[in-house]
């Protein structure tokens, strides 16, 4: 059917799929919206609360390092506990933070084991390694059954100290 070209009129005309009528399929595009967003929602909420869960994570772990990095400033930081839970819990900024362990252990420069007295190396140094533990607790806003609600995070960091 040819309409002598007049573009008025081919906008009016239908075209047709093989197989298929245009007036059946009305509504079709809002039924498959309708299905199709809740597992969308799902998913970008699921998205969401891992990528706080890593935040929370790598601030832990930025805690520890932050906690390290102050006590194996000499040999007078490394025993100050309090300085260095006190350096990863500023370093922690958006989270509390909950037990902060230090430690400190030894060894020779040799390689040999050291109980960290200066009798344990002869003819080599003690080198102290000071080794900063932090955790805290992670709440995600979306509970789902059969998931936990919380979730321990760990961070650590180890590092010489220097002499």
């Amino acid at each position: 059917m040819k309409l002598s070209g007049n573009p008025r009129w081919t906008a009016l005309i239908w075209v047709r799929r093989p197989g298929g009528n245009a007036w059946n399929e009305h509504g079709q595009a809002l039924i498959e919206t309708a299905l199709a967003l809740p597992v969308l929602l799902l998913v970008l909420v699921g998205l969401f609360e891992f990528a706080l869960a890593s935040y929370a994570s790598i601030e832990v772990t930025n805690a520890a390092l932050a906690g390290v990095q102050y006590g194996a400033q000499n040999a007078t930081t490394d025993g100050d506990t309090t300085g260095i839970q006190t350096a990863a819990a500023n370093d922690a900024g958006n989270l509390t933070l909950g037990t902060t362990n230090v430690a400190l252990s030894c060894i020779c420069s040799n390689g040999t084991a050291s109980t960290c007295k200066s009798t344990d190396c002869a003819g080599s140094n003690i080198e102290t390694i000071l080794t900063v533990q932090t955790q805290a607790t992670f709440d995600p806003g979306f509970h789902l059954p059969g998931i936990p609600t919380t979730f321990t995070l760990h961070g650590q960091a180890v590092q010489k100290v220097l002499q």
